[in-house]
């Protein structure tokens, strides 16, 4: 038996991996990935069994925003070509929730840029949600950035699921990313999530010239906020970003990264996200071993890969679909 079961087994006991032992997995040699993913895949087997749960975004308000996130090319400071545009309307936020449905997606991501909403924002969204939730009654999360509790407490009571927001990077390492808001404006806003009785989801981006420190201390920070849902996103550098150019990653070490996260936090929903295809690229199908969690569909600014594509991918791998739509329709 390989020292990476045993140390899954542990965990299962309800051993907390330390420091030291995350750092390990990272630096793991290649020639232990496949122990190192059964590992993870024993933790995932044993709290999701085979099934993926599937997500799907609609950028319903694109650029325009004042933060000046190195990564993002939606930033007050990026001079990518991307589109630019308000609020969508209520409609075309129903139209994608259609489709998710039609693609079994089991939580709909309504994401808008900018620092946070504006009440008339927040007002278009709980109109969204409630309709959602009549016809299709899906789980919806949504990304609308820095809330005001108010603005969290109509998100509830509309009927919205889960509320994403990343910490994106390390506590260290935050002010090398983003200088238009701090670290704790962030931590904060998952903490209000949680007393509002929304389910939190924060993640993090691998690869923004971050330390492998850095990374299990992101890891050990989601574990502390107990956040439902942990999104891993891979930095897909965009031209016209700070970022511009930064190439650190191979898929190898990508897989490292979702291991270590479902070592880490053995329950939670790990979930593949941005950068996947360009990141992990033919090895996609063995994150699935640690994580439990995929986008369909495009992401922010990126186009991802054809949801059919996911759908062979997941067969392919003999994994199931976890699509159950909520069995009572919003009142």
């Amino acid at each position: 038996m390989s020292k990476w079961r045993k140390l899954a087994e542990r965990v299962l006991d309800g051993y907390e991996i330390s420091n030291e032992e995350s750092l390990s997995i990272l630096h793991s040699p290649d020639v232990e990935l496949l122990e190192v993913l059964q590992g993870a895949y024993l933790l995932r087997r044993h709290y999701y069994g085979n099934k993926v749960k599937l997500n799907m975004i609609i950028n319903s308000k694109s650029g325009l925003c004042p933060e000046n996130c190195g990564y993002c090319a939606q930033s007050s400071i990026s001079t990518a070509p991307i589109q630019k545009y308000r609020m969508v309307d209520k409609e075309t936020i129903l139209k994608g929730a259609e489709q998710a449905a039609q693609l079994q997606v089991g939580t709909y991501c309504i994401v808008a840029s900018g620092r946070g909403p504006s009440n008339h924002e927040v007002e278009q969204v709980v109109s969204a949600v409630k309709e959602i939730k009549e016809k299709y009654h899906l789980k919806i999360c949504a990304c609308l950035g820095i809330l005001k509790p108010e603005q969290a407490v109509k998100l509830k009571e509309a009927g919205v699921d889960r509320y994403n927001h990343n910490l994106n990077t390390s506590e260290n390492h935050h002010e090398f990313i983003t200088t238009s808001h701090s670290y704790q404006d962030r931590v904060n806003t998952v903490q209000l999530i949680k007393e509002t009785g929304i389910s939190p989801c924060s993640g993090i981006i691998v690869g923004m010239k971050e330390t492998m420190q850095d990374v299990v201390d992101m890891a050990f920070h989601l574990k502390a906020l107990d956040a439902d849902s942990i999104p891993v996103n891979f930095l897909h550098a965009v031209d016209g970003t700070p970022l511009e150019g930064t190439n650190e990653l191979n898929p190898r070490y990508c897989l490292k990264v979702l291991a270590l996260m479902r070592y880490v936090n053995p329950t939670k929903e790990i979930r593949i996200s941005g950068g996947r295809e360009v990141n992990l690229r033919s090895l996609q199908p063995l994150g699935l071993y640690a994580a439990n969690s995929i986008f369909v569909g495009d992401y922010l600014t990126t186009a991802g890969q054809e949801s059919t594509a996911d759908h062979q991918m997941l067969s392919d791998l003999g994994f199931e679909v976890d699509f159950v739509k909520e069995s009572v329709p919003f009142n």
